[in-house]
C-alpha cells in the first residue's frame, strides 16, 4: 500500500518510517533512541495526544478527499446529466411527465438527468475517494483515535535504514517505510 502525504513542493525523494507504538512512554523511548544514534529531530515526529496531530503532520483526511472528489466530478455530470436527460426525452418522445406540456416535459427529463448525475457525483466520486483515495493514511489516523502513537522518521533511504534498525529492537506495533518515489 502506498501512504499519501500532503506536501506543496516535492523536488527530492523522501522516504519516510513509520512506527506505531502502544503509549507514550514507548513513543518517548523511540524519539530518544532514535536522537541518541544521531538522527536530527527535525526529521522525526511524534503524532499522537500532547503532539502532533494528524492534520498537522500533513496526513490526507479521507473524509476531506472525499467530499473534494465528489465536487469535482458534480461540476461536470451535473451538466452532462440534465444535457443527457434533456436530449433523451426530446429524442425518444417519451412523456415521461404527462401532466408537463412539450417543452417542459424535456426541461424536466433534463432536470431528472442532473439529479442522476448529482447522485452519481456523491456515490462514486465520493465513495470510491473515501474507501480508495486515502492509502495508509486512514488506518494511522484510526490508530491514533485509539491512544496509539506514531513515530515517524523522514530523509534519505539511508537514514530511513538506520532508523529501521534502531526501531526494530523497541517491537512497535507496526513499523513501515514509504518512499516518496511510489507516488
Amino acid at each position: 500500500m502506498i501512504i499519501k502525504w500532503r506536501s506543496k513542493v516535492k523536488t527530492f525523494y523522501m522516504d519516510y518510517l513509520v512506527a506505531v507504538v502502544s503509549d507514550r512512554i514507548k513513543a518517548e523511548e523511540a524519539y530518544t533512541a532514535l536522537e541518541k544514534a544521531g538522527i536530527p529531530t527535525s526529521q522525526m515526529s511524534i503524532l499522537g495526544k500532547g503532539y502532533k496531530t494528524a492534520d498537522e503532520f500533513g496526513l490526507i483526511d479521507p473524509g476531506q478527499q472525499a467530499k473534494k472528489r465528489a465536487m469535482l466530478m458534480a461540476i461536470w455530470l451535473v451538466p452532462f446529466g440534465f444535457a443527457g436527460g434533456y436530449m433523451f426525452d426530446l429524442v425518444t418522445g417519451v412523456n415521461s411527465f404527462d401532466w408537463a406540456a412539450e417543452p417542459w416535459n424535456h426541461i424536466l427529463g433534463g432536470f431528472a438527468g442532473a439529479i442522476g448525475g448529482a447522485m452519481g457525483s456523491v456515490f462514486v466520486g465520493g465513495g470510491v475517494a473515501l474507501s480508495a483515495g486515502s492509502g495508509d493514511a486512514l488506518p494511522y489516523r484510526n490508530r491514533l483515535n485509539a491512544g496509539k502513537y506514531i513515530v515517524i522518521v523522514q530523509g534519505a533511504t539511508s537514514l530511513k535504514n538506520k532508523a529501521t534498525s534502531i526501531l526494530r529492537p523497541l517491537n512497535p506495533e507496526n513499523l513501515q517505510g514509504y518512499s516518496s518515489e511510489n507516488y
